[in-house]
C-alpha cells in the first residue's frame, strides 16, 4: 500500500474519530443542519494526499545500477513481501463484495416499483400542490427515498390508508426535503465509503450516525418551515412502522432513530443567527483542519538545489531470487525523507516515476535503503530535515563497459534544496 493511501486512510481514521465525538455537541449548540455538515470533513481530509504538489524540494540521486550477474549469490525476498501483495488483493475482494451488495440491493429495489395509479396521484397532488409526479412509485419499503441518477419518493400501497391528509403532506415534505438537500447523493458516498471502508470498524460505527444526523436534519427544515406542525409530526412517527436499514434507501423512520428525532421535535430549536453562526464555525473548522493536515505532507517539487547530500553505499540492494526466476526488471523510485540526524524517515514507492510494479524488486530497494545514512542537507548551519528521490534501476542485462561498473561503486552525490 502507498503512502497516499496509508496516509488516507490514517487522515480518515482522524476525521471519522472527530465528526462521532462532536457530532451532539454541535447540534445541540447550533441545530441539527449544521452539525451535519460535520460529515464533509471526512471527505475532505481523504483528498488531501491526493492534491498536486507544492512546498518541498527534492534530491535526486543518479540511477543506482543492480545487474543480477553481478551477484554471486542471488538474495531471496523476505515472508513480509507476500503480504504486500495479499493484502491489496484482500482489500479489493471487499470492496468488490460490498459494491456488488450495493448493485443487488437497487437491482432488487428497482424491479419492485411501479408507477402509482392515477386515482391515488389525483390524492396526493391535492394533499400537496406541485408534487412532481415523476418522482413517485409504489414499493412495499416506503414511505423512502431511492437514491439512483434521477432519485424517487417510494410509496407503500395502503400510504392513503395509513396516514391521514395532514400526516401524507408532511410525510411527503420531508422526503422531498432529502431530495432538495442532496440526500441521495450523500447517502451514496456514504455507502461507497463503508464498502471501500469495508475492514475499519469507525466505518461501521459511523454509518448509522450518518444516518440518523441526516434524517435529524431533514426533520429540522421541515418543522422550520413550519412550526407549528410540531405536535402533528410527532404523532406521524409514533404512527409509522420502522423498518431496518438497508443499503440504497433512506426510509422515512428506522426503528432506532424514533427516540433521537421525537427529543429532537421536543427540543427548543435553535434561532435562524445561532444556525448561521454554526455553519459559520463549522467551515471555519473544516477550512483549519484541512490546512493543518495539509501543511503535515509532504509535497515535491523540481525546486533547483544548492547544496550537497551524501550517502552511504554500504548497503546495496540485492536482486531478489523470485524477481531473477520471474524475469523482473525495471525502474524503482523511492522517495525518502531524510531526517536532521541522517537517519531515512518515511520511505514511499514513486508509481508515477517507476517503470516496474513488481513487489519484490520495490521491497528489495526499500530494505537496502532503510539502512543508509545520509549526509543531511544544511541551513544556517544547522542540519535540518530534507527529502530525496532514489531511481534503482534493476537490470538482467550485461553492463555497456568495465568503467560504468567502477563508476557506480563510487560514493554518489546529489544536490539538495534549502
Amino acid at each position: 500500500m502507498t503512502t497516499p493511501l496509508l496516509r488516507m486512510l490514517l487522515f480518515v481514521t482522524a476525521a471519522l474519530g472527530v465528526v462521532l465525538l462532536a457530532r451532539r455537541p454541535a447540534r445541540r449548540l447550533f441545530g441539527a443542519g449544521p452539525a451535519f455538515t460535520l460529515w464533509c470533513l471526512p471527505v475532505v481530509l481523504a483528498a488531501i494526499p491526493w492534491l498536486p504538489a507544492a512546498t518541498h524540494g527534492w534530491a535526486i540521486l543518479p540511477p543506482i545500477h543492480v545487474p543480477a550477474f553481478a551477484q554471486p549469490v542471488v538474495a531471496t525476498t523476505t515472508g513480509g513481501g507476500h503480504w504486500h501483495e495479499a493484502l491489496p488483493i484482500l482489500w479489493l475482494l471487499g470492496a468488490l463484495t460490498g459494491g456488488l451488495r450495493l448493485i443487488v440491493h437497487y437491482l432488487r429495489l428497482r424491479q419492485g416499483t411501479r408507477p402509482l395509479p392515477p386515482s391515488m396521484l389525483d390524492r396526493l397532488s391535492a394533499d400537496l400542490p406541485g408534487l412532481d409526479a415523476r418522482r413517485l412509485r409504489l414499493h412495499p419499503s416506503g414511505p423512502a427515498v431511492l437514491w439512483a441518477p434521477r432519485a424517487s419518493i417510494l410509496l407503500p400501497d395502503d400510504f392513503l390508508e395509513h396516514f391521514d391528509t395532514d400526516e401524507r403532506r408532511l410525510v411527503l415534505r420531508h422526503e422531498l426535503g432529502h431530495l432538495r438537500r442532496g440526500d441521495p447523493l450523500w447517502s451514496l458516498l456514504a455507502e461507497l465509503a463503508a464498502a471501500v471502508l469495508w475492514f475499519h470498524p469507525l466505518a461501521w460505527l459511523a454509518l448509522p450516525c450518518f444516518r440518523l444526523d441526516q434524517e435529524l436534519a431533514c426533520d429540522e427544515r421541515v418543522l422550520h418551515a413550519s412550526p407549528q406542525d410540531e405536535a402533528r409530526y410527532a404523532r406521524t412517527l409514533l404512527r409509522s412502522a420502522g423498518v431496518e436499514a438497508r443499503p440504497v434507501l433512506i426510509p422515512w423512520l428506522i426503528g432506532a432513530q424514533l427516540k433521537q428525532r421525537l427529543t429532537m421535535i421536543r427540543r427548543t430549536r435553535c434561532s435562524a443567527v445561532r444556525r448561521r453562526l454554526g455553519y459559520g464555525l463549522l467551515a471555519l473548522m473544516l477550512a483549519a483542519s484541512a490546512s493543518l493536515t495539509l501543511a503535515a505532507v509532504p509535497r515535491q517539487t523540481n525546486v533547483p538545489a544548492t547544496q550537497k547530500l551524501g550517502y552511504n553505499t554500504q548497503f546495496r540492494p540485492r536482486y531478489p531470487a523470485d524477481a531473477l526466476h520471474n524475469k523482473e526488471q525495471g525502474l524503482v523510485v523511492l522517495m525518502a525523507q531524510i531526517h536532521a540526524d541522517g537517519t531515512v524517515g518515511t520511505l514511499a514507492y514513486d508509481a508515477r516515476r517507476s517503470t516496474t510494479t513488481a513487489t519484490d524488486l520495490s521491497a528489495s530497494a526499500s530494505a537496502a535503503v532503510k539502512q543508509w545514512h545520509f549526509q543531511p542537507r544544511m541551513k544556517n548551519g544547522k542540519a535540518v530535515e530534507g527529502y530525496a528521490r532514489i531511481p534503482i534501476q534493476y537490470s538482467l542485462d550485461e553492463p555497456a563497459s568495465a568503467p560504468a561498473r567502477q563508476a557506480e561503486k563510487n560514493p554518489s552525490k546529489v544536490d539538495q534544496s534549502s
